[in-house]
């Protein structure tokens, strides 16, 4: 892999694969987004970084990195979208304040703290799996009737 020059700022390319936003998009947002242009969906997604083109000495190409969505949950709610956008909002808040929008580097570093409160009337991961357990557990009785 090439290396970067602190002032060198990477192209970012999004992959054309979208499977993993259109499996969490429901009938009805799909057929908003055909029918109805400018409609606006929020979703938190996962990007992957896939391949890069490096930059020859002399060239003046920038450097590039090509992205992918693996991983992606659309709103489903009013009130998801709503706290996403408020998530969205307090990040952008935090780089305001961090000074991260023409840095090199990571940026702000913790987003899940701007999301603790708004997740807090979510599922967790206990209760997913409790729920997956009981489902599993009133099949079996259906069964032995």
């Amino acid at each position: 892999m090439p290396k970067l020059t602190p002032a060198d700022n990477p192209e970012i390319k999004l992959d054309s694969a979208a499977a993993a936003v259109e499996a969490t998009l429901t009938r009805e947002q799909r057929r908003g987004l055909f029918e109805k242009p400018g409609t606006v969906v929020y979703a938190i997604v996962e990007l992957t970084s896939k391949s890069y083109t490096g930059h020859a000495e002399g060239e003046d190409k920038p450097p590039q990195v090509k992205v992918r969505v693996t991983g992606c949950e659309v709103a489903r709610t009013d009130e998801d979208a709503k706290s996403l956008i408020e998530a969205r909002r307090a990040m952008y808040r935090g780089r305001q304040i961090d000074g991260t929008f023409d840095e090199v580097g990571q940026g702000p570093m913790r987003p899940d703290g701007a999301l603790a409160d708004v997740m807090a009337t979510h599922p967790s991961e206990d209760e997913l799996r409790e729920y997956k357990r009981r489902r599993e557990q009133e099949r079996q009785d259906e069964y032995v009737r």
